[in-house]
């Protein structure tokens, strides 16, 4: 907290105010008096160098500006503050005697992001981690706090260790978990706790890794066609990166694998399904852990049944165009018959006649008339 620095009873005694800031940002040095007697106020630094005198700039540092400069009032800037600012200024009014005030810069070193470590291989269920985390550059020491989703747990005490030349520390913790399968892929959070920083500022977040059993289940059919059907064990419970089974043991319960099936991991193939492929099949999976076995009934049903009841079809349409064909060819067969039949039929009465004829002129007489000349001949018995 700041506070000024002055004497009540003294109107030209400096007023100054501590500060606090962090490393990289700017602080601001104000220096006041009650009342002027137009004397200059100036600023030193912590090695007694003249910053300002007045509005006059003495010292030739571009990060250092000038604020404000009143009768009253001195004030000015320190940008791009180092921990190396830190320490006492002084503010000077030359007044007979001369007066002085100090302000002490607090400058803080702002703590890194965390690292866990811990987290490289997955812990087995019923087994024991531990977790450290690390934070280098606070000033002063950062406090770690660690965290299992929004519970706060408790660590071991922090390690806090100077650095050699250097006026920071670097801090560590370690925690130690039984884990459980509720555990995997639990948050654990590493977070910092620093006056320069504002609350989760800087944190660092893992997941727990859990290997365990997986529990029995059924596998289940992923996909079916009238050729290809697959198997599959279901793993959405599971970690899928680190407790997923590696193994895979396919059987047919009662015999054995059908030639067309296929394995393929958790996946067994069929090819060109038929009612031979009946029965029960087993699946065994293994994660390196434990293992489980389920099991599938598969029952096939007649795969020609759509194809038989398309060929009826097609059969039914066919065997009406051949009894059409069958038709047609009788009817032109016996229409063929018939003109042929009437055909000769007309040249033998044409050439009636011409057989009496005692001479050739009679026998074309009566071929072209013959008809009407022989009824004419026509002799009736009484």
């Amino acid at each position: 907290l700041s506070f000024f620095h002055y004497l009540d009873d003294d109107p030209l005694q400096p007023m100054t105010t501590d500060e606090t800031v962090s490393v990289g940002g700017t602080v601001t040095l104000t220096c006041r008096v009650a009342e002027s007697d137009n004397s200059s106020l100036q600023w030193s630094n912590t090695a007694q160098q003249t910053l300002y005198f007045g509005e006059k700039r003495a010292l030739r540092d571009n990060r250092i500006q000038l604020h404000r400069s009143t009768p009253t009032e001195l004030s000015i800037t320190i940008a791009e503050v180092q921990l190396s600012d830190e320490g006492e200024y002084t503010c000077s009014i030359f007044t007979m005697p001369v007066r002085t005030a100090r302000a002490t810069v607090t400058v803080l070193g702002v703590p890194g992001k965390p690292q866990i470590l811990g987290f490289e291989n997955p812990v087995q269920e019923g087994g024991k981690v531990t977790l450290t985390c690390t934070s280098t550059g606070s000033k002063p020491p950062a406090r770690l706090r660690w965290y299992r989703g929004n519970q706060e747990l408790e660590g071991r005490p922090d390690v806090v260790e100077s650095v050699p030349d250097d006026p920071t520390y670097n801090v560590s913790s370690e925690l130690t978990l039984e884990v459980s399968r509720s555990d995997d892929k639990a948050l654990i959070t590493c977070a910092v706790d620093h006056p320069s920083l504002a609350p989760g500022d800087k944190r660092s977040e893992q997941a727990l890794r859990v290997l365990y059993e997986p529990p029995t289940n059924q596998p289940y059919r992923s996909t079916r066609s009238p050729s290809l059907l697959l198997l599959l064990l279901p793993l959405p419970p599971f970690s899928p990166s680190i407790i997923r089974p590696t193994a895979y043991d396919w059987k047919k319960k009662d015999g054995e694998l059908p030639p067309l099936a296929k394995v393929d991991g958790a996946y067994l193939r069929f090819e060109m399904l038929n009612k031979s492929d009946n029965g029960v099949y087993l699946c065994e999976a293994d994660n390196g852990i434990g293992h489980s076995q389920g099991e599938y009934t598969l029952l096939v049903q007649d795969p020609t049944a759509m194809s038989t009841s398309s060929g009826v079809d097609h059969a039914v349409i066919g065997g009406v165009v051949a009894v059409i064909v069958f038709i047609l060819l009788c009817l032109l067969i016996v229409l063929g018959r018939y003109l042929i039949r009437h055909k000769g039929t007309y040249l033998t009465h044409e050439a009636k006649g011409s057989d009496d004829a005692p001479d050739a002129d009679t026998a074309i007489i009566n071929a072209e008339g013959g008809h009407s000349g022989a009824e004419d001949k026509k002799e009736y018995f009484i």
